[in-house]
């Protein structure tokens, strides 16, 4: 098992939901990205979906897009965030799954790419361009010792897809929760529990719930069904207009992770 499987390990044993934030790499600035990953951990938060920048992140809304653009204008790419988390993995041991287009991962080098993946401690990733049926060329080098967790995403449209693509899933399901880009302020598909539910009887690992999220009480509709919840455009909102305050995102961590679990 890696970071992300003992963490979930962990909290099924005290029957716990998980937290999930997604933040961009590169802000406000290769140190801040550093603090706020240390101040999640110390906030309580389970997983950290770190992005990439990228030039056109299609399966991200406004926020995101900003949020990325501003990053690669400060600078950021990809060997700079591995360079970060290098230095970050001396003191802080938070599951981290890259979440980055495909065209990021093949410029590096496929092979070269999960090799550094391993030697800088990178737990998962989530490639929303990558659909199922091409993930071969990537999939025979995350065969090795340490290798990152290729996470699948599933959407309401997956229905008839769903056991093909969790046959052999590892670390948790992503469960798209409505249609279109991240960042849609909770406004869900409109037979988000049904699928939520045919998810959940078909996967054999945690099921996680995403996009629109902004508070723990968006997702008590379907608390029983999901296994842990996933912020990402609220979560950069929020950070950007304190102005990254290391005090502001610690309180929405830790708050989130308790009315999560309080139930």
């Amino acid at each position: 098992m890696n970071r992300i499987e003992e963490k979930l390990a962990k909290l099924k044993e005290k029957k716990e939901k998980a937290f999930i934030t997604y933040m961009t790499a590169g802000l406000p600035d290769m140190e801040g990205t550093k603090e706020i990953i240390r101040i999640q951990e110390q906030a309580g938060t389970d997983i950290i979906e770190l992005g990439i920048p990228f030039s056109d992140p299609a399966a991200d809304g406004p926020i995101i897009q900003q949020a990325s653009f501003e990053s690669i204008q400060k600078g950021t790419n990809l060997t700079k965030v591995f360079n970060m988390l290098e230095d970050l993995r001396k003191d802080c041991e938070i599951p981290i799954v890259f979440m980055m287009y495909y065209n990021t991962v093949f410029h590096y080098g496929l092979e070269r790419f999960v090799e550094k993946c391993i030697q800088i401690g990178v737990d998962g990733l989530i490639i929303p361009d990558l659909p199922y049926e091409a993930q071969g060329d990537l999939a025979k080098f995350l065969d090795k010792k340490g290798a990152p967790i290729l996470i699948q995403l599933v959407a309401p449209v997956s229905k008839k897809r769903i056991p093909m693509i969790l046959k052999n899933a590892r670390g948790f399901v992503y469960c798209v929760s409505s249609m279109g880009v991240t960042g849609q302020d909770a406004t869900f598909h409109k037979d988000v529990v049904e699928y939520l539910h045919t998810v959940k009887e078909i996967s054999n690992i945690p099921v996680m719930m995403g996009f629109g999220i902004r508070t723990a009480k968006d997702v008590d509709g379907v608390r029983d069904t999901i296994d842990g919840a996933i912020v990402g455009s609220h979560f950069i909102k929020l950070m950007k207009e304190s102005d990254y305050n290391l005090e502001e995102i610690k309180n929405y961590c830790s708050n989130f992770k308790k009315e999560l679990n309080q139930y």
